[in-house]
């Protein structure tokens, strides 16, 4: 009996063996799929976006070469296509690094900027980011791919329905648009882990002090609206603000309640 039993466990720790074989085997099939898969997409990606080697040149020429080293940020910034944010008659200029005229007197900003801008603010996966000045949607895809969710407010109504829908054709599904005055934030949506301002104000609005979140940060072009401004970026602890001063920038002025008040 004790002579079956032995056998019995020989055979059974022989299956177990073979088991856990199968296991790690099919497991390294699907790795190496997953990456065939990977290799195979970018090589597709490569070969059917017109745009993919002015992105690299983008990102390698105007980010890298000047500082700009978050590689989540580099990531997104080669990933999000910049042409489809742009006016179609624009699209071939797209990833050059200056703004783009959107219309209504507003822009597209440089791409180092947008990279800069984010990179600063110190994002991660699981925030709520606010943004004043839409535009046309391109700085809210890059913030869209970084983190959780995504509020954006632009003032100009047909800018506000045309990003809207383009977020939506790309397939951005954590983010909301709003037409509306963003002096005043979006109180409802409040706290936010970070707020950033993409158009030239003289004072930082309280509204968007008092919504951002204890710990927070805020990045906003600071100065005159008519010469240039200083990009700062402001650190909400408890009741007191630290500022630091980024760099030197020029942006079109946030109209509404900020100009009345400037």
């Amino acid at each position: 009996m004790e002579k079956y039993k032995v056998k019995y466990l020989k055979i059974l720790f022989i299956v177990i063996i073979a088991i856990i074989l199968f296991l790690v085997i099919n497991q390294n099939y699907k790795i190496n799929n997953q990456k065939i898969i990977e290799t195979n997409k970018t090589t597709l990606n490569q070969a059917t976006d017109e745009f993919y080697s002015a992105r690299k040149y983008m990102v390698e020429n105007h980010m890298q070469a000047r500082g700009i080293n978050d590689e989540r940020v580099l990531a997104v910034m080669g990933k999000v296509p910049r042409h489809r944010f742009a006016p179609a008659n624009l699209a071939a200029n797209a990833y050059d690094d200056r703004p783009l005229p959107i219309g209504y007197g507003q822009t597209v900003s440089q791409p180092y900027i947008v990279a800069l801008m984010t990179q600063e603010l110190n994002v991660d996966e699981g925030d709520k980011v606010l943004e004043i000045g839409t535009g046309s949607g391109y700085q809210a895809a890059i913030l869209a791919e970084l983190v959780k969710e995504v509020y954006t407010i632009e003032i100009v109504e047909p800018l506000a329905k045309s990003a809207e829908d383009r977020l939506k054709r790309e397939g951005y599904k954590n983010t909301q648009v709003r037409n509306a005055d963003g002096y005043f934030g979006w109180e409802e949506k409040a706290p936010f882990d970070a707020i950033i301002i993409t158009a030239a104000v003289n004072h930082v609005p309280p509204p968007l002090i008092e919504q951002l979140k204890d710990g927070g940060r805020l990045i906003i072009p600071l100065g005159s609206t008519r010469e240039f401004q200083t990009l700062t970026l402001i650190t909400k602890n408890g009741n007191d603000l630290e500022a630091r001063f980024v760099t030197g920038v020029v942006f079109v002025p946030l109209t509404g309640e900020a100009q009345k008040r400037g």
